[in-house]
C-alpha cells in the first residue's frame, strides 16, 4: 500500500496525470517488494512530494546537511521499535525542483527512479561501498521493471 501527498505549491507545475501514474506505478513496486519479502501484511510505505525549500529542511534537521538533496527515506524499521510493525516502511520524500534540474530522460523518469531508490532504503539497501550499490541498483531495476510490467505484480 501506498500514500501520496504533494505540496500544494507544487500541483500546477505538474503534469496532468502526472500524480495518479505515479501512484500506480509506485503501489505495483510496493507490492511487487512485498511478494518477494513474503511478510504477512502488505508492505506500506508514505511518498511525498515537495520543493527544494521543505526537503533542504528536512535534509539539515535529519541529516545535518545544510542544503536541499533529491531523495530522503525515513525507515521505520531501523531504530527503537523498527520490528514491532515491519510491514510500515516509512516515508520517501522527493524535491521535484531537484528532480528537475538532474532529469536526463524527463521529470516523470526521475521521479520513478528516485522513487526506487528510496524504496530500496526503506527495504534496507544502501550504498556505502560498489557491492552494496550493485545489489542495490539490481534491486531498483527490477522493482522498476515490475512497475512498468503488465498483468497480475510479480515479487521483485
Amino acid at each position: 500500500m501506498l500514500g501520496l501527498t504533494v505540496q500544494e505549491e507544487l500541483l500546477g507545475r505538474l503534469d496532468e496525470g502526472f500524480t495518479e501514474r505515479l501512484e500506480a506505478q509506485l503501489e505495483r513496486m510496493v507490492a511487487a517488494a512485498w511478494l518477494s519479502e513474503k511478510t504477512d501484511r502488505e508492505l506500506e510505505a508514505d511518498l511525498r512530494l515537495c520543493d527544494d525549500s521543505e526537503i533542504h529542511a528536512l535534509n539539515r534537521d535529519y541529516r545535518h546537511m545544510d542544503k536541499p538533496t533529491d531523495v530522503l527515506a525515513f525507515a521505520q524499521r531501523e531504530g527503537e521499535g523498527g520490528g514491532l510493525c515491519p510491514e510500515i516502511l516509512g516515508d520517501i520524500v522527493i524535491s521535484i525542483d531537484t528532480a528537475e534540474r538532474q532529469a536526463k530522460v524527463g521529470l516523470y523518469a526521475e521521479v520513478i527512479h528516485l522513487a526506487a531508490h528510496g524504496l530500496c532504503h526503506l527495504l534496507g539497501y544502501d550504498h556505502q561501498d560498489d557491492e552494496e550499490e550493485a545489489a542495490m541498483n539490481a534491486r531498483m531495476a527490477e522493482l522498476i521493471a515490475e512497475s512498468e510490467a503488465d498483468g497480475p505484480v510479480q515479487a521483485a
